[in-house]
């Protein structure tokens, strides 16, 4: 651990490790950012790219990247550091690996509320986005409130989490079945979770929503929450108050996930994969937050130039990529953690 004195009686605590490892992080996911930008039918390179979102571009080229390529992308960074985030926070929470937002249930409570709007109401986008946040803070509510007693247990919540998630599987499939069939043909690629046709109006809702909630759950409740790892007892006894911070990061969490589905659907295990693989780069104990957050957003971008490439002519939902390669990573982790005797 090294100590950086900002001013006297302020100063910044980090791990080394932590810290290079979340810049290759962030690093990585620019880079792949600009290469997503530069493929496609009108390919261009690196250097054009960055030309030409440095302001020197041809028009063409201007076009094609400002409003084509560059929504797509700053959605899929956007959406991708939402989620592990989220994912982070969630696994600090619970002390365990495998809580995250496609576990507990609340992506499948953002996607009830995402089908509520269109089946139900006949909502556009707009709507779809709304009833996403909605569903998804009302579900994170529901599980709260279920799993309290006398306190929030870890694996209480997963396990209210992991019931209610199957409750709104079922529902969302009902409510498909009662959908029109454009609507549903809509709704299915939703859940499958795409970045497909996102422009500027997809990517500021979700950039506003970070530009407050980041701050808070990093700089404001970011210490609280490695105490809270120690168990409520060892935090309490330091001064946390535990069930404040514990609703705070909860709601944040929750909305972060909600707001990213809004913008890009479920996309599935990246909150369940970016902290673990933050966690095993850096070294460090601790929720591991801005790595979590620069690996997720690397990770939704990589696989979004995997799904557009892999078969030629023919794009993919960004979510069959991270749900075929999450799902690997799943079966691993819970190997794992049975010959660990955790499960």
């Amino acid at each position: 651990m090294s100590v950086l004195r900002i001013s006297d009686g302020v100063s910044l605590r980090y791990r080394p490790r932590a810290l290079l490892m979340g810049t290759v992080c962030a690093l990585l996911a620019l880079a792949l950012g600009v290469l997503a930008i530069g493929s496609g039918d009108y390919p261009m390179g690196p250097g054009q790219v960055l030309q030409t979102l440095a302001g020197n571009g041809a028009p063409a080229d201007d076009f094609i990247v400002n409003e084509v390529r560059l929504p797509r992308v700053v959605t899929a960074l956007l959406v991708g550091g939402a989620l592990a985030l989220a994912g982070a926070v969630f696994q600090s929470l619970v002390r365990n690996p495998l809580g995250s937002p496609d576990v507990l249930g609340f992506t499948q409570g953002a996607a009830t509320g995402a089908l509520a709007a269109v089946v139900l109401f006949g909502g556009g986008s707009l709507a779809l986005a709304g009833g996403a946040v909605a569903g998804g803070v009302v579900t994170g509510a529901a599980i709260y409130a279920l799993a309290w007693q006398r306190g929030l247990h870890g694996y209480r919540l997963i396990l209210v989490g992991i019931g209610v998630a199957s409750i709104l599987t079922g529902v969302n499939g009902y409510l498909l079945t009662r959908a029109k069939i454009e609507d549903a043909a809509r709704a299915v690629l939703w859940l499958t979770g795409s970045l497909d046709g996102r422009d500027w109006d997809n990517a500021t809702p979700l950039l506003v929503t970070m530009a407050v909630l980041v701050p808070l759950v990093v700089l404001g409740c970011g210490r609280a929450l490695r105490m809270l790892e120690m168990g409520d007892d060892a935090a309490a006894a330091l001064g946390v108050p535990v069930e404040a911070v514990r609703l705070s990061l909860l709601g944040a969490a929750v909305v972060l996930a909600a707001v990213a589905a809004s913008a890009a659907g479920p996309v599935a295990f990246v909150a369940l994969t970016a902290p673990q693989l933050a966690r095993r780069l850096t070294r460090a104990p601790g929720p591991n937050l801005v790595p979590s957050l620069c690996m997720g957003a690397a990770l939704l971008v990589g696989a979004d130039w995997i799904a557009q490439r892999i078969f030629a002519g023919h794009q993919l939902p960004v979510g069959v990529v991270t749900g075929v390669l999450g799902g690997g990573y799943l079966v691993w982790l819970l190997a794992t953690e049975r010959r660990a005797g955790r499960i």
